[in-house]
């Protein structure tokens, strides 16, 4: 009797195994059908450029100043070809480092390297310092990167850095003369609100702004400079990740998270919103204006859209 049993299951066995295997074969080019995550973010790159590539064609942006006119912005490291264009308040220290770190074989470690230091070192080149000639060359050759922010967000990142720390230059000279522009009482020693310093910002001409705030297609010229890696601080882990991948750097290296007033929370959308309600209507409508090619350009039309509403 179990020998009976056993002819009779063995060949649905055999049958169900063949099952298996033929079904199994046909889902392995399902699974295969996913991206991997690298074709992703080339994907997601190819978006930002190609929206980039259209609004500069639309707004006549490309070729109106020379690319060499924001040759200040970028800083080479030539062992692994990569040029950064800094971006202030897109974690623009820590890209800094990196490069410090890139061309000293890694011989320090990124705590160690403080603020100000890497930002007064003469270690790490601007390509301003070269002549036109290698400038090209450099622009022609290299894996050149810049990273983007909400612009709103970076304005209110801007403000929380300079102007409620005790920086001598902004805390003093320029809260200074915003207290000078917009208080009767000139002697006040209270802290410049954030009203106080969007309506100086928006007294100036947006080639006169400090770099801090200055829109962030006038720090990079991205319609004239063709960057390899248009990052963003909402993507910086991801983006970074790639960009060292991208220019060959050390599998150990990472790109830091080192915050300067480490006590305190980052800027995001949270606080950028309680910000944004102290101002007017109107002021955020100037503000939206002056901003409104960064809007673009990166792509931020579609987040925080509730911001250009709150006093309506």
């Amino acid at each position: 009797m179990n020998q009976k049993v056993l002819v009779f299951l063995l060949p649905n066995f055999i049958f169900g195994i063949f099952l298996f295997g033929f079904f199994y074969k046909r889902q392995k080019p399902i699974t295969g059908a996913f991206p991997h995550p690298d074709e992703n973010w080339v994907a997601i790159q190819n978006g930002r450029k190609s929206t980039l590539a259209s609004v500069c064609l639309k707004n006549n942006l490309t070729k109106l100043k020379s690319t060499l006119g924001v040759a200040n912005q970028l800083f080479v490291e030539h062992k692994h070809k990569f040029i950064y264009c800094e971006v202030p308040k897109v974690g623009c220290s820590n890209w800094k480092r990196t490069i410090f770190l890139l061309q000293s074989d890694l011989n320090a470690e990124a705590s160690e390297i403080e603020h100000n230091h890497i930002h007064q070192t003469s270690a790490i080149k601007r390509l301003g310092s070269y002549p036109p000639a290698r400038q090209k060359e450099f622009l022609s050759n290299y894996t050149k990167v810049m990273f983007t922010r909400h612009p709103l967000e970076r304005l209110v990142s801007a403000y929380r850095d300079k102007l409620l720390h005790s920086e001598p230059f902004y805390s003093i000279a320029v809260a200074n003369e915003i207290r000078t522009m917009f208080r009767k009482n000139k002697n006040s020693s209270e802290k410049v609100s954030f009203q106080e310093f969007v309506s100086f910002i928006l007294t100036k001409p947006p080639n006169a702004l400090d770099i801090h705030w200055k829109p962030m297609f006038l720090l990079c010229n991205p319609c004239n400079i063709d960057y390899d890696v248009l990052g963003k601080y909402e993507t910086l882990g991801l983006d970074s990740e790639h960009v060292l991948k991208v220019i060959g750097a050390p599998e150990s290296m990472q790109y830091p998270s080192l915050k300067r007033y480490r006590s305190e929370k980052r800027t995001n959308g949270d606080i950028t919103l309680e910000y944004l309600r102290q101002l007017t209507s109107k002021q955020i409508e100037k503000i939206k204006k002056l901003y409104q090619m960064d809007f673009f350009l990166f792509n931020y039309t579609t987040k925080f859209e509730d911001y250009f509403s709150l006093n309506d």
